[in-house]
């Protein structure tokens, strides 16, 4: 009998002919998960198994952080005989008031007892040893799984819902253009969540913003590489470009070009590490810039694609989506990010793209675009 923790899939089991690479990859991320807690991990008969891990919360707390797990439950290994399973499921209930059903799930058919007839077995045991519980095959506020598998039984009473989504690495790379508000981050988690691998690209105004927003960011960046196995992230220098806008573009207008040189750089910076596609936290209408002419004038700098996983959310929505994932106490820390800097009084809300290469005739674009991803700075977290 030993102590495993056991890893639930949910949309993997969707994959049909490629379920083995989808397996492959989220076993892998486990691995890597658990590494430094020396857990050894395998995948078997539609389980991922994680045994010889000293911290079995810590385990499980990593994991159900890793996307593609659907839930994950400490659970005991026994050998595959009646009486030492349901002398084990006994002493686990001992400890549990209220009311509980046993699900019984027989994968081997070659084990004597049917699911059916362990379920009333195993639950009038549990009734004549524990005073406090009764039967609820409805609602019950307790579970206990059996599990007959192939290569031994599993019992488990918790079930510990996790991220789900898509394997980290199966959608695809994709560069996400990291603030320090509440939105770019939330943005960012929800394609990780779908197989996406993301690096982090932040522009910092020194020394309009100081170290304190650049700490920030990193912070917010470490929060996400908990999900997605660590992050990159690259720091522009982006104080001379904005300087460059305010002083030679029209005021109107200032928002709208800082963006556009943003994501020209973004798309740099991107294809330089084979990403093929950006992630913004922009959602229709919440500031000037984030108006569907704005946008479309934003976009028309980049040939990649560029996704808005909130396009369509209300700023309440998006807070909730924070609060969550965990990076809403450091999103709202009162410091500067350059989008903030040289905010224009009156910005325009409805630009015109055949007005832009005009606003933007003064500048030397390709030379700005090149000296910032040439001066920009990787960090890893």
């Amino acid at each position: 009998m030993q102590k495993v923790l056991l890893v639930r899939f949910g949309e993997v089991h969707l994959k049909g002919l490629n379920r083995p690479y989808f397996l492959r990859m989220l076993t892998e991320n486990v691995k890597r998960a658990v590494k430094d807690l020396g857990g050894r991990v395998w995948l078997s008969d539609s389980r991922i198994y994680v045994a010889d891990v000293e911290d079995m919360d810590e385990c499980a707390r990593r994991v159900s952080r890793v996307f593609g797990v659907y839930s994950v439950s400490p659970a005991l290994e026994i050998e595959k005989e009646f009486e030492p399973i349901a002398d084990a499921c006994v002493e686990m209930m001992r400890g549990y008031s209220g009311t509980f059903k046993v699900l019984a799930r027989r994968s081997d058919k070659r084990f004597p007892v049917t699911s059916q007839e362990m379920n009333e077995e195993i639950g009038g045991r549990i009734l004549d040893a524990n005073a406090n519980l009764k039967v609820d095959v409805h609602k019950p506020q307790h579970k206990l799984h059996v599990e007959i598998r192939d290569q031994a039984a599993y019992i488990c009473a918790e079930e510990i819902h996790a991220v789900g989504g898509m394997p980290m690495g199966t959608g695809g790379k994709a560069a996400l253009l990291l603030s320090g508000g509440i939105d770019s981050p939330v943005a960012g988690y929800e394609l990780m969540k779908r197989g996406v691998r993301t690096c982090a690209i932040h522009f910092q105004s020194p020394p309009y913003t100081g170290e304190l927003a650049r700490d920030k960011v990193l912070s917010l960046a470490k929060i996400l590489g908990e999900y997605g196995g660590g992050m990159k992230v690259y720091l522009v220098p982006f104080t001379k470009v904005q300087l460059e806008i305010h002083e030679k573009c029209p005021e109107g207008l200032g928002t709208l070009i800082t963006r556009r040189f943003m994501m020209r750089i973004a798309e740099k910076i991107a294809r330089g590490f084979g990403a093929q596609a950006l992630i913004t936290g922009e959602s229709l209408g919440q500031v000037a810039s984030q108006t569907m002419d704005a946008l479309g004038c934003t976009d028309a700098v980049v040939s990649m694609p560029v996704f808005r996983p909130l396009i369509g959310l209300d700023k309440i929505e998006i807070i909730e989506k924070a609060e969550k994932i965990g990076t809403y106490e450091t999103s709202i820390l009162p410091y500067e990010d350059c989008c903030t800097v040289f905010t224009p009084r009156h910005p325009v809300t409805k630009p015109k793209l055949s007005t832009m290469p005009d606003a933007e005739s003064k500048l030397d674009v390709e030379a700005l675009v090149n000296e910032a991803v040439e001066n920009t700075e990787v960090v890893v977290v």
